[in-house]
């Protein structure tokens, strides 16, 4: 097995993983939603009117349904369909006034899902020097030689990758530096889960250390993969890549 994955799999369950992990990935989740007060107002009118469309459609407006229903998606993303589809209305408007106005609101103003705000939090751990440097921009990142953590945008660091680095690929990347004069490039996933978008983000990964380009190719992953096989569902591991948790990310970069 690559040292830096065994490193990364005796961390995980053999010390306190979790709680070190929380240092890179603070889920903790947002504050509740801002609620638009005249749209509110008119949720409450129609809802005291019991004016099933006009209920409906004004809700549909809010960036977060009160309901968890198949058929709300359609109704948002073609409003026509609302008038020609009135059993599908009231049977959602009934919901509605059981739940009551109070429960309505608090639906519609439940903070995000903690796993759509996991994207952004690996570069807010890179930017406050937790790998001991602070990200440059491009110029300066190429003004020498010396070891350097580039910043910027996944879409950024991809073009520039593109540009210097050989890179093919069409998805952003989520880690480019400089060490030792060798350029490493990487992406970094909090795995939270087993299934679905989660194994997809996985993949991404690992189509990354597959892809040809002239730097050291790294998956900076952490989450389930690392759970023991027989109890894992998904992501094995191929032990012939650099695939290693962000905790053990630094230790990587000054040795390389």
């Amino acid at each position: 097995m690559n040292i830096w994955t065994q490193m990364s799999y005796e961390f995980a369950n053999q010390r306190n993983y979790l709680d070190e992990l929380f240092q890179v990935y603070p889920t903790i989740p947002d504050g509740i939603r801002e609620i638009d007060k005249n749209l509110w107002q008119e949720v409450e009118i129609a809802f005291n009117k019991r004016d099933n469309f006009g209920l409906l459609t004004t809700l549909l407006k809010f960036n977060l349904f009160p309901i968890k229903d198949s058929y709300v998606a359609y109704l948002k993303r073609d409003s026509s369909s609302i008038q020609r589809n009135p059993q599908t209305v009231n049977r959602l408007c009934g919901r509605l006034y059981e739940m009551g106005l109070n429960e309505i609101y608090e639906k519609c103003s439940q903070p995000k899902e903690t796993n759509r705000q996991i994207g952004p939090l690996f570069k807010r751990w890179i930017d406050k020097g937790s790998l001991g440097l602070i990200p440059v921009n491009q110029d300066k990142f190429l003004s020498n030689n010396e070891n350097a953590i580039l910043g910027g945008s996944d879409d950024e660091m991809k073009q520039f990758a593109k540009k210097y680095l050989n890179y093919q690929g069409d998805k952003g990347l989520d880690f480019v530096a400089r060490f030792n004069k060798k350029y490493i490039v990487g992406e970094a996933k909090f795995l939270t889960d087993f299934g679905g978008h989660q194994n997809a983000q996985y993949n991404d990964a690992i189509k990354l250390l597959k892809a040809p380009i002239d730097a050291i190719k790294i998956a900076i992953l952490d989450g389930v993969l690392y759970i023991p096989a027989k109890k894992r569902k998904s992501m094995n591991i191929d032990t012939n890549y650099n695939i290693m948790s962000a905790l053990v990310l630094r230790n990587f970069l000054y040795q390389v």
